[in-house]
C-alpha cells in the first residue's frame, strides 16, 4: 500500500482505474524510512490481534522492508486485519484478491472485501466497488449502482470518482453519451489534481475533434499529470513538445519525458525517439541510435509496434554490417529485458533516506482489470 497508488487498465478507448490508495483521500499510506522497522515488536503486537500492527507487518512483507519480501505473508496479515473489521485492510486484501497478489485471484472475494470496506464508509472502497459494477467483475454489471457509488465518493472529495463519472458520460459507458457532461466531470476532477482527468482533458484539448483546441492548456494538464508519474501523460506531453518545441521549458524537456516513458515500457515513446534520431530533430541525426530505439519499440510493443517500425528498421538496417547490426540488436535486447514490465504509473518517494525508491503499477495483462503494484528501481 502506498500513498497515491492505484491500478490502471488501459485500452485504445479509455482507461479504467481501480484504486488501492490515493493522495488527498482518507487512506492509509505505506511508510518507508531509512531505519529498519522493529519487526519483532510489530510481529508480537500483530500476533496479539492488533490490526494496525497486522497491517504494518503486511506492509513489511509486501515491500521487503526489514524482512524478506513475501507476498503470501503480506496477504495473510492484511487479511487478518481485514477479519478484525479494519476497512483499510479490507480494501487492500480486496485488491490482492483482484490481482492475485499473494493469493489466488478471486473476483468474488475481492468484491466481498470491497463491500465490507465500503459499508464502513471507506471512500476508496466505494470507488473500487463502483469499478467492479462497471466491469461486472465479481458482481453482475450494473452501471446505475456504479454511478451512485462514484457520486457518493465524489461528494467526499474523491477526484478519481469524478474522473470515473467523466468516463461514464464522455464514453457513454452505462449512461447516455454526453461529452459535455463528461468534460464537466473531468474539470471538477482536474481541480482536485486528479491526473487521469488531467490526461483526459489534455487529450480532448490537443487532438482534432469537434472541440476548440487549446495546446497550451493541454500541455499544462499533461505536465501536471506526468509529474505524478503517469506514463501516458509523459508520452503525450513529450509528443506535444516535439510538435511545439517553442512551448518547451528547456531544450531537453521533450526528450526527458519520452525517455522516461520509454523506460517505463511505453513502446510508442521508443518509436518516437527512433524517429527523432532518424530525422535529426531535437537530437543529432544518428542512424544507429534510431535503429536501436525502433528495435526496442518493437520488443516492447509486439505486432502493433512492428507494423509501425517495420519500414524504418529495414531502411536503417542496410547502413550497418551484419556484425554491427547483431551488436545493436544485442544491446536492444538487453535494454528491453531490463524494461520488460510495462508500467502505467510510477510513484517515487523522494524523501532523503527513503528505503523504497519507487513503486509502480504494472500494466495489466489483456483481459485483466488490474495490474500488480510492484517495487521498482528508480529510473
Amino acid at each position: 500500500m502506498l500513498d497515491g497508488c492505484l491500478n490502471i487498465r488501459s485500452s485504445s478507448v479509455k482507461i479504467v482505474i481501480l484504486l488501492t490508495m490515493c493522495p488527498g483521500c482518507e487512506c492509509y499510506a505505506l511508510k518507508t524510512y531509512a531505519d529498519e522497522p522493529n519487526i519483532a515488536k510489530i510481529q508480537e503486537a500483530a500476533e496479539k490481534g492488533q490490526p494496525k500492527s497486522e497491517i504494518a507487518l503486511g506492509d513489511a512483507y509486501f515491500t521487503g522492508h526489514g524482512v524478506n519480501q513475501d507476498l503470501r505473508q503480506a496477504a495473510y496479515w492484511y487479511e487478518k486485519a481485514a477479519g478484525f473489521g479494519d476497512p483499510v485492510a479490507q480494501n487492500q486484501i480486496g485488491y490482492f484478491y483482484q490481482t492475485g497478489t499473494g493469493v489466488s485471484s478471486d473476483a468474488v472475494k475481492a468484491v466481498h472485501w470491497y463491500q465490507l470496506s465500503a459499508s464502513s464508509g471507506f471512500t476508496i472502497a466505494k470507488v473500487n466497488l463502483g469499478v467492479a459494477y462497471i466491469w461486472g467483475f465479481g458482481v453482475e454489471r450494473n452501471p446505475k449502482i456504479a454511478e451512485q457509488l462514484f457520486i457518493e465518493a465524489a461528494n467526499k472529495g474523491n477526484g478519481m470518482a469524478l474522473a470515473y463519472l467523466g468516463d461514464m458520460y464522455y464514453f457513454g459507458d452505462g449512461v447516455p453519451q454526453d461529452r459535455a457532461a463528461g468534460e464537466r466531470w473531468y474539470e471538477r476532477a482536474a481541480r482536485l489534481h486528479n491526473y487521469v482527468a488531467a490526461y483526459r482533458l489534455g487529450k480532448i484539448l490537443s487532438e482534432p475533434r469537434d472541440h476548440p483546441r487549446d495546446i497550451q492548456r493541454a500541455l499544462s494538464l499533461f505536465r501536471e499529470s506526468a509529474s505524478t508519474g503517469f506514463v501516458l501523460s509523459m508520452h503525450s506531453a513529450g509528443l506535444l513538445l516535439v510538435n511545439h518545441p517553442e512551448l518547451s521549458t528547456s531544450h531537453d524537456e521533450a526528450l526527458s519525458l519520452l525517455s522516461e516513458a520509454a523506460n517505463a515500457g511505453m513502446w510508442k515513446s521508443s518509436v518516437v525517439l527512433g524517429a527523432l534520431a532518424r530525422d535529426g530533430k531535437l537530437v543529432p541525426q544518428d542512424p544507429r541510435e534510431a535503429y536501436f530505439h525502433f528495435r526496442v519499440g518493437v520488443l516492447q510493443g509486439g505486432e502493433a509496434a512492428k507494423a509501425l517500425a517495420k519500414n524504418d528498421l529495414q531502411a536503417l538496417s542496410v547502413k550497418f554490417s551484419p556484425g554491427e547490426l547483431a551488436k545493436i540488436d544485442e544491446e536492444a535486447n538487453a535494454w528491453a529485458e531490463k524494461h520488460n514490465r510495462p508500467i502505467e504509473i510510477v510513484y517515487r518517494d523522494r524523501r532523503e533516506g527513503a528505503s523504497v525508491a519507487a513503486f509502480a503499477l504494472e500494466t495489466p495483462q489483456y483481459g485483466d482489470h488490474a495490474g500488480p503494484l510492484v517495487p521498482v528501481p528508480p529510473f
